[in-house]
């Protein structure tokens, strides 16, 4: 990430935060309350980031918040925090408060209300995010986040083996701030994750769903690497200190499965960013699911390793194994099941190499599924960037021919499936299919001729070829 290291150092500066979340500090500030912007907000503005959130911490307690403002919601009001909406806007303001003895590494069993800010500061994570702002103040820095934001480096607040005991997602968390600003984490900080590993078991898979997407998607995916050294992923996935333990000694790769599943993560990230601008991906979902395919694609390498006469290595049967181990892992970290399906299909087929020419490739579209083709693409290109020079000229001319041959598929419209058939159901039934399994066969029958021959898809010539299936 790039930013003016001279401006996070600058303490009296101000920062320029919404009129919304400026006019609702004013207001509490009116009525002679403190009330700050505070966390990842002042974070991100310092960095020269657009924030995706404004919290507001303030002496108010919660109902003397709600009286302030027309239109509130009580979002977490036990602890706190009040929405104040703005239109269709919300923003959440939390009163100063101190946490309680923490019951199972993630929630307070209560929290206290406190007058002071610096104690609420004192709670939060990281440095980099215990810091507050407001027009008349400036910036509050307890605890040297600025300094931290100019060395780069990621430190927990105060004892970090106290920071993680509370909430054991925060070492996630730490390298996935790591991975998104570039940043280094703190050596006491990183000591105390590797000592407290062993407690993100009790957070909840969803939870570390968020942070794994949010690492694969950063700007350094590969501080991954940090978790599997200091035992994080032992816990949610084991899987992939197996594949930090397989080297490939093959003509077709110089790294171990790890490191070259990681650098196809970089890869994917890459090629998705060009096909958002070229109007092949719509979606900041589909980033995730090519990561995560990009991570996974090797996964099951290290159960079908085999080693030959000459010592080279051999990974029989890797793609269709990785396809099931895959549905098992995303399933554990309770991933929907369109991103299941999709990374499953795609790791399934990644190493398909494409002979056979036009008929080949409408068969390969219906097997693979029309619309997973862009991500296999794009996996199985990240996938040979992070391999060997050995042969890439040949395999990327390949890949090359083949996304050429299925855009003129696509854009001479031939049929690779039953819904592009220029025949519906109800025309088989109108021609004396009966009602049931019989339809189902039949239209398998005739995309099995249409795809040999795609002149074939006219109504006139299925009714016709209807009576030699029926």
């Amino acid at each position: 990430m790039n930013f003016r290291k001279d401006r996070v150092l600058e303490g009296a500066e101000k920062l320029k935060i919404p009129e919304n979340v400026r006019w609702i500090i004013h207001t509490l500030q009116e009525h002679n309350f403190e009330a700050y912007a505070v966390g990842g907000c002042v974070r991100d503005t310092l960095l020269g980031r657009v924030p995706q959130d404004w919290d507001i911490t303030t002496s108010a307690k919660p109902e003397e918040v709600k009286a302030l403002f027309r239109r509130t919601i009580d979002t977490g009001i036990e602890h706190g925090t009040v929405t104040v909406m703005i239109g269709k806007e919300g923003y959440e303001v939390t009163t100063y408060r101190v946490d309680g003895e923490y019951a199972d590494h993630r929630h307070p069993r209560e929290v206290v209300f406190t007058p002071e800010l610096k104690e609420d500061l004192r709670r939060r994570d990281f440095t980099i995010n215990a810091m507050a702002y407001n027009d008349r103040t400036g910036i509050v820095d307890e605890f040297r986040g600025r300094e931290d934001m100019k060395n780069g480096k990621i430190r927990a607040v105060g004892n970090p083996l106290e920071r993680f005991d509370e909430d054991a997602l925060r070492m996630l968390r730490a390298i996935r701030f790591a991975g998104q600003l570039g940043f280094e984490i703190e050596e006491n900080t990183i000591a105390a994750i590797h000592e407290k590993a062993d407690i993100l078991r009790y957070v909840s898979a969803e939870r570390i769903q968020v942070e794994l997407v949010k690492l694969l998607n950063s700007k350094e995916p590969e501080k991954i690497f940090i978790a599997q050294k200091t035992g994080l992923t032992k816990i949610f996935l084991p899987e992939f200190d197996m594949m930090c333990e397989t080297g490939q000694n093959n003509p077709h790769h110089y790294l171990d499965v790890a490191h070259h599943s990681m650098e196809a993560v970089r890869y994917v990230r890459r090629i998705f960013l060009k096909g958002m601008e070229a109007d092949i991906f719509h979606r900041e979902k589909d980033s995730s699911i090519l990561t995560l395919a990009a991570l996974l694609h090797d996964v099951a390498k290290p159960l079908c390793k085999t080693v030959d006469e000459k010592g080279i290595d051999h990974f029989y049967g890797h793609d269709k194994r990785g396809a099931e181990l895959s549905v098992q892992i995303l399933r554990r970290l309770k991933f929907d099941n369109e991103t299941i399906k999709i990374v499953s299909q795609i790791i399934k087929y990644h190493d398909y190499r494409y002979d056979g020419g036009r008929k080949a490739m409408r068969r390969f579209m219906n097997r693979v599924g029309v619309d997973n083709i862009p991500y296999l693409f794009a996996l199985q290109e990240a996938d040979l960037s992070a391999q060997s020079e050995y042969m890439r000229e040949e395999k990327t001319e390949k890949l090359e021919q083949a996304k050429e041959l299925f855009l003129s598929i696509r854009q001479a419209g031939e049929a690779v499936t039953v819904k592009e058939l220029a025949v519906t159901g109800k025309d088989l039934l109108e021609a004396g299919v009966k009602q049931g399994p019989e339809i189902g066969r039949c239209l398998a029958c005739l995309l099995d001729m249409v795809l040999e021959n795609p002149e074939l898809n006219e109504r006139e010539h299925l009714l016709e070829l209807l009576k030699e299936v029926m």
